[in-house]
């Protein structure tokens, strides 16, 4: 008889905004980043993993890195929608169709920021902690820089 946890999958894990090294702790305090109206309140993390106590924020400024994932996730959002946009729809110069696709991407990349925000702290994390099947033994990873 096997006791062994499953792993939980990857993507799944990144998608859920879970916590990278046990892929089972909440990164967010609220799991709803369009809940509150105000926008201050999207990155609200508690400072360590419910689950597996893995400190979320490793450094000082240790955030900053999450502007290029949130740019290269714009980039292929907004790829995505324009080869969409080209194969239904159809790019002409002929009339305003590539204005309509500009103002539909402005519009969806707006409605999903919050979102995105989120998505590229977790992602950004995920290059920085990896998963531990044997979390609940072993000490959260710690990242040290002062050398």
């Amino acid at each position: 008889m096997d006791n062994k946890i499953p792993r939980p999958n990857y993507f799944w894990s990144i998608l859920s905004m879970k916590c990278p090294r046990c892929r089972r702790g909440p990164m967010f305090k609220d799991g709803n980043p369009y809940k509150n109206v105000k926008l201050s309140h999207i990155f609200n993390m508690p400072e360590h993993c419910p689950e597996c106590k893995q400190r979320y924020d490793l450094e000082q400024g240790f955030w900053y890195g999450t502007g290029y994932v949130s740019y290269a996730l714009t980039v292929a959002i907004s790829v995505t929608t324009f080869i969409a946009w080209w194969v239904l729809i159809g790019i002409s110069t002929d009339d305003n169709r590539i204005f309509w696709w500009l103002g539909i991407n402005a519009v969806l990349l707006i409605v999903l920021q919050p979102w995105l925000m989120r998505l590229s702290r977790v992602i950004y994390l995920y290059f920085f902690v990896r998963y531990d099947e044997n979390y609940r033994e072993t000490a959260p990873q710690e990242f040290d820089h002062k050398q």
